[in-house]
């Protein structure tokens, strides 16, 4: 670089320069971070999850905003990078939330802290999953039974039984899997559990099988017709063998 070469803004020497500016100067004068007026994040009263274009996704977040519900409403220079930002509440309603992001950004070797403004609203929504729970809604149906070969078993022993064995296959599954199931019904010989997605069904009932040793059965039943074509319900019977069963969870797999 010419020695004699400065900045013409603040007119240090020794410095690289771009058109004539130093990378400081260039920092200062360029708008690094700006957001809109006001988000809005859509959140499920029911299990917390987003809705997210067309897919709800996070089940189990809080149900007010968190920093990873507003940190993409940040828009960043392109010659720019975003390094870390810090949510400041500066006042609240039920709905609206007025915030201040305290953000580093690192723009041509330089770092700077800049303060955004930004305003959000919540709006709560029901997802799929939750509006189909709440009016009974299942594709499959799990039946937790004891061993097939008549072996006695008094109906509260079994029940409780099965359901730490339950316990363990849940333990066992991926939290999407886990909630997938919408509530479950007792019988005299055993449990039948209703979820809300054929293939978490099949997923269980194979973690059953693969970790416990239980038998497994389907069935289809028509439950109707949609956009004309069969609609059928799934029927998994899983027998476990005899037993104790595990006495807490495993870890999730």
């Amino acid at each position: 670089m010419d020695p004699g070469e400065f900045c013409v803004v603040c007119g240090r020497t020794g410095r690289p320069l771009t058109d004539g500016v130093c990378a400081d100067c260039d920092a200062d004068r360029t708008v690094l971070l700006t957001a809109p007026e006001r988000g809005e994040v859509v959140v499920c009263s029911g299990c917390g999850s987003r809705r997210v274009g067309g897919r709800w996704e996070r089940a189990g977040s809080p149900l007010v905003p968190t920093e990873e519900d507003l940190t993409p409403f940040l828009n960043v220079h392109p010659e720019a990078g975003l390094r870390s930002v810090r949510w400041e509440e500066r006042s609240a309603t039920a709905t609206v939330r007025e915030l201040l992001a305290h953000a580093t950004v690192r723009f041509r070797g330089v770092e700077r802290t800049v303060d955004v403004p930004f305003s959000v609203r919540t709006v709560t929504q029901s997802c799929p999953d939750c509006s189909r729970r709440s009016g009974r809604y299942y594709t499959a149906v799990v039946q937790l039974r004891g061993p097939a070969d008549g072996r006695s078993e008094r109906p509260r022993e079994l029940r409780a039984r099965l359901d730490r064995l339950w316990s363990g296959v849940l333990g066992e599954a991926r939290p999407d899997v886990r909630g997938a199931v919408s509530w479950r019904e007792e019988r005299p010989e055993g449990w039948d559990c209703y979820l809300v997605e054929t293939v978490a069904a099949r997923q269980l009932a194979r973690i059953a099988k693969q970790r416990f040793g239980a038998t497994l059965k389907e069935s289809a039943t028509l439950a109707g017709r949609k956009d004309g074509h069969d609609v059928y319900r799934v029927t998994v019977c899983v027998r476990f063998p005899a037993g104790p069963g595990p006495s807490r969870p495993r870890d999730a797999a």
